[in-house]
């Protein structure tokens, strides 16, 4: 972020070719460059990346409520359909589900060390 962002905390991710603000106008050329430059091909929109924000926040462990602040969601509605399951999540709440039935069976700490 340090290098492709403007300075300051309050710095902008995203700007116009001067350093303004980014405008209706001509974002689509701007994208369209931006994405060709990163060796991105077609089919990716820039509202992906907030897609891909609140799916990676949420993997980082950010609540519905940390969600919904980030993105500016009123609703958690608006703030679900912005997240989406990964695989790695997925498995890993299928190995946390597991521990929970093997501990409510007494089958004890499945961890290999016993620890």
């Amino acid at each position: 972020m340090e290098h492709f962002t403007a300075a300051g905390q309050n710095g902008r991710v995203f700007q116009g070719p001067r350093g303004g603000l980014l405008r209706r106008s001509n974002f689509r050329d701007d994208w369209t460059t931006a994405r060709a430059e990163a060796g991105v091909s077609g089919g990716v929109h820039f509202h992906d990346l907030r897609h891909t924000g609140n799916t990676l926040a949420s993997s980082a462990g950010a609540s519905t409520r940390e969600l919904m602040t980030r993105m500016g969601h009123s609703t958690t509605w608006a703030a679900l359909i912005h997240q989406h399951m990964t695989s790695d999540r997925d498995q890993h709440i299928a190995g946390k589900l597991g521990e929970m039935i093997r501990r409510a069976r007494g089958e004890g700490d499945p961890s290999p060390s016993g620890t």
